[in-house]
C-alpha cells in the first residue's frame, strides 16, 4: 500500500463528494428526489406532498433538470392547459443508494420508539432493502471498519496561499 496522504493538501472543490453536494445537497431538493423515486411526479402533487412553496420547488427542479437528474415531460388532461411531470433520469436513479443509506441511518439514529416510518422493499422478493458498504472485492464495510482516501487521476493539489 502507498504511503497515507495527507488529504488537507488535495483541492477540496474537486472531490466527487463536493460535486455532488453542489447539485443536490440542500435539504428541500433531497426530498424531491425522495418523492419522486416513490413516484410523485407532478409538481402540483410534489408540492402538496413536501408542503413546499411554490417557487422553491420550481427552483429546485430545474436545477436536477439543469444536472442531469430529472426530464421534465410535458402531459395534457383532456380539457386542461399543458402541465409538466418530471422523472428520474437514469443518473437520478442511480441516486437511490444514496436516498436508501440516509434513510438506513434516519432509521438506526432517529426513527422514535414506533420504529421506521417507511420500509423500502425489493418488488422481486419483498425482503427489505438497505444500503450496504462493500470493497471492490466484495468484502463487507463494517463501521469499525477503516477506510482511507488517495487521490485519483482527477485529483490536483490546493493551491497555495
Amino acid at each position: 500500500m502507498p504511503d497515507p496522504v495527507d488529504f488537507a493538501e488535495w483541492d477540496s472543490g474537486t472531490c466527487s463528494v463536493a460535486r455532488t453536494a453542489a447539485l443536490i445537497g440542500d435539504a428541500w431538493t433531497v426530498l424531491v428526489l425522495r418523492d419522486l423515486s416513490n413516484g410523485v411526479r407532478r409538481f402540483d402533487d410534489l408540492a402538496a406532498h413536501l408542503g413546499i412553496a411554490r417557487n422553491v420547488l420550481t427552483r429546485r427542479l430545474a436545477g436536477l433538470v439543469e444536472g442531469g437528474l430529472v426530464v421534465k415531460t410535458p402531459y395534457r388532461e383532456p380539457g386542461r392547459r399543458e402541465r409538466h411531470e418530471y422523472r428520474l433520469t437514469p443518473a437520478g436513479r442511480d441516486l437511490r443508494i444514496v436516498l436508501n443509506a440516509l434513510k438506513d441511518w434516519g432509521d438506526e439514529h432517529l426513527a422514535g420508539e414506533a420504529g421506521p416510518p417507511n420500509v423500502t422493499r425489493h418488488e422481486g422478493c419483498g425482503a427489505e432493502v438497505h444500503a450496504e458498504l462493500r470493497c471492490a472485492d466484495g468484502h463487507w464495510i463494517g463501521p469499525g471498519d477503516r477506510l482511507r482516501s488517495e487521490p485519483g487521476p482527477g485529483a490536483r493539489l490546493r493551491a497555495a496561499g
